[in-house]
């Protein structure tokens, strides 16, 4: 089998490479477009349109294979997250998330191959979560450009008529591993310095996704051919607090904990005046680092016929936080 990946040279692309480069043929599609060590070849935007049929790829490529398996599945990954409320930015994201998706999805469909696989997130069906979890029956209400682009997305993907196709939507949660960076990243570097989190008598449950975990639901999608076209939340089996995180990375360097646990109240009430003050801490901030925000993954894990996923969220945030020393 040939799989494309678009953005192949992000952090989720790169893992995915490492996952699947020893048993099937890979080729990249990205605005970078170096050669990339277990991809066939990569391919720029403006060439998409040049390339009429998977064959033709292979045979550019030179690369011996199995003629008799030649189908090809596309891996959607290329957008732009890291939401901002700048709304003079606001375009961007849909150009990228929304344009770029349609572009794909248009060859996808003029095309010869069997599978789609778009990346789109949690974020795309609801930026708080109303009930327990959020599951797939949920009514979109995403805020913000990187909400609404994936929403975007998502809904031109469904409007097409791809019939005799696979076709899944997967909304991941945060996605976490070796080499992640960004807020992650950011915490791992605050609580290694040995500077205290103050909100430690928020306890809050979050759901996370392990790129070992989502590397496998790709991989199962792309081999199994009875799995049912459509939307699937991906997390992990685990949730975690923002303490647990903390009390892993200390874990993980040898350090002990400093969490204070000063009074809701008193948070509250600093959050506040942070809001009118424009101080880093303001109450929007303190809702987004204290809510609840559980994803369930059991439509995937029944889909799949597993009854739990294969990756541990503690063991795969060690492994991690591990990676950044």
């Amino acid at each position: 089998m040939n799989i494309l990946i678009t953005g192949i040279h992000g952090f989720v692309g790169s893992n995915f490479v490492e996952a699947l480069k020893d048993k099937y043929i890979i080729y990249g599609l990205d605005i970078i477009f170096s050669e990339k060590e277990g991809v066939t070849k990569t391919f720029s935007w403006n060439e998409l349109n040049e390339i009429p049929k998977i064959n033709t790829i292979i045979h550019l490529a030179g690369k011996a294979h199995d003629t008799k398996n030649e189908s090809l599945a596309i891996i959607h990954l290329a957008g732009k997250a890291h939401d901002t409320k700048n709304e003079s930015l606001a375009q961007s994201y849909f150009d990228i998330n929304t344009e770029l998706t349609k572009k794909i999805f248009d060859y996808f469909l003029q095309s010869e191959a069997e599978t789609f696989i778009f990346f789109s997130s949690v974020k795309a069906a609801a930026d708080v979560v109303e009930g327990d979890f959020l599951t797939e029956d949920v009514e979109p209400k995403p805020v913000g450009a990187y909400g609404e682009s994936k929403i975007a997305a998502e809904e031109y993907i469904q409007s097409k008529n791809w019939s005799g196709k696979r076709v899944y939507i997967l909304r991941p949660a945060m996605i976490y591993g070796v080499g992640n960076k960004g807020n992650l990243n950011l915490l791992y570097n605050v609580v290694k310095k040995g500077i205290p989190y103050p909100l430690g008598a928020f306890e809050n449950s979050r759901s996370f996704c392990s790129i070992n975990n989502i590397a496998y639901v790709v991989e199962q999608l792309i081999q199994k051919q009875d799995i049912p076209n459509g939307i699937y939340h991906v997390a992990d089996d685990e949730t975690l607090s923002t303490n647990e995180l903390i009390e892993l990375i200390c874990a993980s360097v040898g350090k002990k904990p400093r969490i204070w646990h000063i009074p809701k109240k008193i948070i509250n009430t600093m959050a506040t005046i942070g809001t009118i003050l424009r101080l880093p801490l303001n109450t929007f901030r303190l809702q987004k680092l204290t809510e609840n925000y559980i994803v369930s993954n059991e439509k995937i894990k029944q889909a799949l016929h597993i009854s739990k996923m294969p990756f541990s969220a503690k063991e795969e945030f060690i492994k991690t936080f591990k990676s950044f020393q």
